[in-house]
């Protein structure tokens, strides 16, 4: 693709994917929302575009592969992964991006994505660690960017940092006795980005665009927008709780 001047290659999930995710600003924090089997595949994505060699190469999530977001039924920004040494994405690059997706149905081809490092990595989740704090103390290659940029999340860093927040990504859920879990992308707390996963994700989807369609429906227009979507985070439970099946009924 020609981006404000430049040639991109964009690559994206296959059609067949069966990953969603959905994103939101919320707590001062760019969230890319999905479940464990998403987080699992954003991993390999974040994994082998570290070890990218091809310059303005990057990664773009966008329709079919996004949701409403899982909280008030929004709709939900693309995401654009991008290797930060090797491939600048200016604000006019970003916009023309955003304006020129959905991505066409056929592309120039496929590429085949090899992550083994990342199964090395989580076989040796402790000797990887030492490695990352070796490759800090030598490189200081840490410096992710998460923001909104031309209409996209953009995910940005060098490929040590693309490496650590592929593990993080890959492990989350592992061992957790809770419905969600996360990790952040960066320093800080907050930081500036995060992946966050829910075992009712899909559900989660569901009730809320059933939630704000409802509540939208039987607004006077007199609420604030925060009265609206606490109406909707609310009345998405309420949905939930009226299409759960009974426990018998799903007994085989």
């Amino acid at each position: 693709m020609r981006l404000d001047g430049r040639d991109y290659t964009v690559l994206s999930p296959r059609p067949g994917t069966r990953a969603r995710f959905a994103t939101n600003f919320f707590h001062q924090t760019w969230h890319v929302l999905s479940d464990r089997a998403g987080a699992g595949l954003l991993a390999r994505l974040l994994w082998g575009l570290s070890y990218e060699r091809h310059p303005n190469t990057l990664i773009v999530i966008d329709r079919p592969f996004l949701d409403p977001t899982p909280f008030e039924g929004e709709a939900a920004d693309p995401v654009v992964l991008v290797p930060r040494d090797l491939t600048p994405l200016s604000e006019a690059a970003a916009r023309a991006l955003r304006r020129a997706l959905p991505l066409r149905p056929a592309p120039d081809g496929t590429v085949r994505w090899r992550t083994p490092g990342l199964d090395l990595a989580l076989a040796d989740i402790e000797g990887w660690h030492e490695k990352v704090r070796e490759d800090y103390r030598r490189q200081r290659d840490f410096a992710g960017l998460v923001t909104r940029r031309g209409g996209l999340i953009m995910i940005a860093a060098p490929p040590a940092e693309l490496r650590c927040w592929a593990v993080d990504a890959a492990r989350l859920g592992e061992g957790t006795r809770y419905d969600s879990d996360y990790t952040y992308l960066g320093e800080g707390c907050p930081a500036e980005g995060e992946i966050q996963i829910f075992g009712r994700y899909r559900a989660m989807v569901s009730s809320a665009v059933v939630a704000r369609r409802e509540v939208l429906s039987e607004d006077t227009g007199e609420d604030l927008p925060q009265t609206v979507r606490e109406r909707i985070w609310r009345r998405s439970a309420e949905v939930r709780r009226r299409t759960a099946r009974p426990a018998a009924a799903r007994r085989p």
